[in-house]
């Protein structure tokens, strides 16, 4: 396609250099130039579109190839094989899992639910673009809530996020750090190291799992052998999963929490267990073993009461056992080491110590040092304070004294903390000017409008209030740069009745259709039935009611069986009429209204008028009918029936015998139809009657037997005797004309069927050569084939005529012999006679010419020269 379009760009761009006339005359050249670079900008400009039109159409090709193999969730599938298909790949998922706990599959229901839903029709959705995750689609699990995302949403969001953190703005160390990022829905921190970058499974064995039908979608189809969590030392047995790992099903020995009873064989993932029997272990009190049953970790604090001191002694109180050390709200008040002063701590263990009065002590300015009893107070050294004052920049002017120094009155000129304004005024009141902080804050939307801003502004603290990506919610968080988090929230997408209940993230509930809900619709029914028919829960109308009606009908005791009609649509026509043909005809309208019941279809047997059968009809036209027939009752004559269609039949007439005619019936007008005797061909001249018929009295016109003669007899005579008389009366008493095989005349009497071969007739025989003869009988000689031999006389005249014979065909040969020799020498005569004449002519000579005599010498060395000159030029050639 790209060298046709080239070809086609070529072809105009020649054509219409071509066209521009050649510069014959001034400014030619210029012209021809012009052209050129015209052509050139085309075929550039043709080559940029081709380009532009591939890429779409390869972008359109690829999106339409994975819209036909991912798992979208708007496709419409068959219910019970998508369940089938779905169940046969987790059974498989799950084998290695069942075969180490002999079938169990009570530990993986959570494992069952979760799986269910990447297989479920808009479950599976990234949190970040709020769309459905399909099979084709690269994915990231997170380790934490393991919610899946699209690989650019994550590896986006993941970017986004570590820009925010390490922004300018909010720090200048940000190339330090390694900042984290979190999980877009349980907010686990990952490290910036830990964007991902490649698409694995979920067991992470394989890059760029194939897309294969018969496996979770995004799995490889290996076995897991992740680490268990909490780790018990045994690996995942299940093949490559969505989800946590289900608990671990290796069967160990291990013993109960207070290590009294003997170990038992118990499934790894709860092999802590308890025996049931009271610990008895010592409570940190010393006092009381603790009485509760096995249980895990230490044990609880003793829940006893007991009258207990305090530290210092004073008290007693009633407290629990667990806790046996308190203290009194009390000061110890004993008397110290110098016997002056009491303890002024609160209650306390242990000796109170030496008095604080004791030792050197310094003044309240801390510049001298006095030795005094602890009973005297040290006095002030009189010099100046000097101590550095709240401001941090003056000191204390006065002298020595006891308690804090008072506020720095210093009269100094002071900037206010954004620098642009300056002041005198006391050091110790804080300067602020007027002026608003213009600088944009980190959410780069917001002014920061602070008095008096050093230039450190702080974060926003206006509500970010932008509509998230769900459309429904707005984001609670403080004003931010960048997308806002998704909304955490879900929604419920519930069926009419809400029974069944889909929870899809927040925004999805729009596209996503609402559950197929197993529970029936429970809408009341609107027709004249007490409950509509059983259908599954749904939104809109129900379905028309397609129960029997079963109303009582008017003209039966039957009920009515057809659909219920109470709510059927009928059309209305005819209530508008148009003003003209230009006036276009509305849309029919069809109202809801009750039909009628239909006509009773209930089969009634009923006979026909002729009593022939009886057959089911409609209840509603349940009559006595005419069954089409021909009536069939035998007639008067006692030989036909009556020939009219089912008719009536009075049963009086009848005498209640179905098969005798009665006055309805048709009369027998034929004639008499009875079979006459064998052979008869006459029918009985009397009209149709009942009985026997008279006998035939009409003569026969006949052939005899050899088929020469007529004869006429009686057509009784010839019906009513036998085989052998029918003979004689056919034969007319003549010699049989017929001949026999042999050749001769019949010699019997006109009979039938085939003459006899027995031939008496005599007959001559010869010998083969016709010289002997004899006279036999025909029936002999047909019989045993009689013939006669030549004798020797015979045998002696055919060999004397066959010497005669031979003598003339040798006589006739030597005659041809002497033929052909005269024709031969004659031949030889003529033909000597033409070899002379030859001779002569053939001895004239002949001279050569100048090429026969000089052709060696010229031919010759022109060959050698050309030889020559052909190998030195294939020498030099080569």
């Amino acid at each position: 396609m790209e060298a046709a379009w080239r070809r086609g760009g070529r072809g105009r761009g020649v054509g219409r250099a071509g066209a521009t006339p050649a510069g014959n005359g001034p400014g030619g050249r210029g012209r021809g130039r012009g052209a050129g670079g015209a052509e050139a900008a085309g075929e550039l400009a043709s080559q940029k579109k081709f380009d532009e039109i591939k890429r779409a159409n390869q972008a359109a090709a690829k999106k339409l190839v994975e819209d036909q193999f991912s798992s979208s969730s708007e496709d419409d599938s068959d219910d019970d094989d998508v369940e089938g298909k779905h169940g046969r790949i987790l059974a498989q998922t799950f084998t290695t899992y069942t075969n180490q706990t002999d079938g169990d599959t009570s530990e993986l229901e959570r494992m069952r639910q979760y799986m269910n839903e990447a297989f479920q029709s808009g479950a599976t959705t990234c949190l970040i673009c709020i769309a459905s995750v399909k099979r084709n689609h690269a994915i990231w699990s997170c380790s934490g809530c393991f919610c899946i995302f699209h690989m650019p949403c994550i590896q986006k969001w993941a970017k986004d996020s570590v820009f925010l953190i390490t922004s300018p703005l909010t720090d200048d160390n940000f190339e330090k750090k390694d900042y984290p990022w979190p999980c877009p829905k349980c907010r686990f921190e990952y490290k910036r190291s830990e964007t991902p970058a490649r698409y694995y499974c979920y067991c992470g064995k394989v890059e760029d799992p194939a897309l294969d039908p018969w496996l979770v979608p995004h799995s490889c189809g290996q076995i897991c052998e992740r680490d268990f969590k909490p780790p018990c030392g045994h690996k995942c047995l299940l093949l490559c999963h969505p989800g946590p790992c289900p608990p671990c099903p290796k069967v160990v020995l291990t013993s109960c929490y207070c290590k009294r009873a003997k170990p038992v064989p118990r499934r790894c993932s709860t092999k802590e267990w308890s025996c049931q029997q009271p610990c008895c272990r010592k409570l940190p009190c010393g006092q009381h073993s603790c009485e509760k049953s096995c249980h895990p970790g230490d044990c609880e604090p003793c829940p006893r009461v007991s009258r207990q001191r305090c530290v210092c002694g004073r008290q007693v109180a009633e407290r629990l056992c667990a806790s046996p050390l308190w203290q009194c709200d009390q000061a110890c008040r004993k008397t110290l080491p110098c016997g002056f002063h009491a303890c002024e701590q609160v209650c306390h263990a242990g000796p109170c110590g030496e008095c604080p009065r004791s030792g050197k002590r310094s003044c309240p300015c801390g510049k001298s040092k006095f030795s005094l009893p602890c009973t005297e107070d040290v006095p002030t050294c009189g010099d100046s304070c000097d101590k550095v004052l709240e401001c941090e920049i003056h000191r204390c002017s006065q002298r020595c004294h006891r308690g804090p120094c008072e506020i720095c009155r210093q009269e100094v000129e002071k900037q206010c903390r954004c620098g642009k304004h300056t002041k005198q005024m006391p050091c110790h009141k804080p300067y602020l000017c007027e002026s608003k902080c213009a600088k944009i804050r980190d959410c780069q939307k917001h002014q920061c409008k602070r008095k008096c801003c050093p230039g450190n502004c702080p974060p926003c603290d206006q509500a970010c209030g932008r509509t998230l990506g769900c459309r429904n919610h707005k984001c609670p968080s403080v004003c931010h740069r960048g997308s806002c988090y998704p909304c955490p929230e879900t929604v419920d997408v519930k069926c009419n009745c809400g029974k069944t209940v889909l929870r899809v993230p927040c925004g999805r509930e729009r596209t996503t259709k609402p559950p197929r809900c197993k529970e029936f619709c429970r809408q009341p029914p609107t027709c004249h039935h007490p409950s509509r028919e059983k259908h599954s829960c749904h939104f809109g109308p129900c379905p028309p009611c397609r129960q029997p009606c079963k109303k009582p009908l008017d003209k039966c005791t039957h009920l009515c069986p057809a659909a219920c009609h109470d709510e059927a649509l009928v059309k209305q026509s005819g209530l508008h009429q148009p003003a003209g043909p230009w006036e276009q005809s509305p849309e029919p309208v069809f109202i809801q209204t009750a039909l009628p019941c239909p006509p009773c279809r209930v089969p009634i047997p009923t006979q026909c008028l002729g009593k022939h059968e009886v057959s089911p009809l409609l209840c509603h036209a349940a009559a006595p009918y005419s069954c089409k027939r021909l009536c069939g009752r035998l007639l008067k004559c006692q030989n036909h029936t009556c020939m009219k269609e089912c008719h009536k039949v009075l049963e009086r007439d009848s005498g209640g015998d179905n098969q005798k005619a009665s006055q309805e019936c048709s009369q027998c007008e034929e004639g008499c139809s009875k079979p006459r005797p064998p052979g008869c061909p006459h029918s009985c001249p009397l009209p149709c009657h009942p009985g026997e018929c008279l006998p035939c009295a009409q003569l026969i016109r006949m052939k005899c037997h050899c088929r020469l003669t007529s004869l006429y007899i009686e057509c009784i005579k010839i019906t009513s005797v036998g085989l052998k008389e029918k003979d004689v009366l056919g034969s007319c008493k003549n010699q049989c004309p017929k001949e026999l095989s042999c050749g001769h005349r019949c010699k019997e009497i006109c009979h039938p069927g085939d003459c006899p071969q027995n031939c008496n007739q005599k007959v001559k025989i010869r010998c083969p050569c016709k010289r002997i003869k004899k006279e036999l009988p025909c029936n002999k000689v047909q019989e045993s084939q009689v013939s006669l031999e030549c004798d020797t006389v015979c045998k002696e005249m055919k060999r004397k005529a066959c010497e005669i014979k031979e003598a003339e065909t040798r006589a006739l040969i030597e005659e041809e012999k002497r033929r052909q020799q005269a024709e031969l020498e004659a031949f030889e005569n003529r033909l000597r006679g033409r070899r002379k004449n030859k001779r002569k002519k053939d001895e004239v000579e002949v001279e050569p010419t100048l090429w026969q005599k000089y052709k060696k010498t010229i031919v010759l060395p022109i060959c050698g020269v050309a030889i020559v000159m052909v190998a030195w030029f294939i020498a030099y050639s080569y």
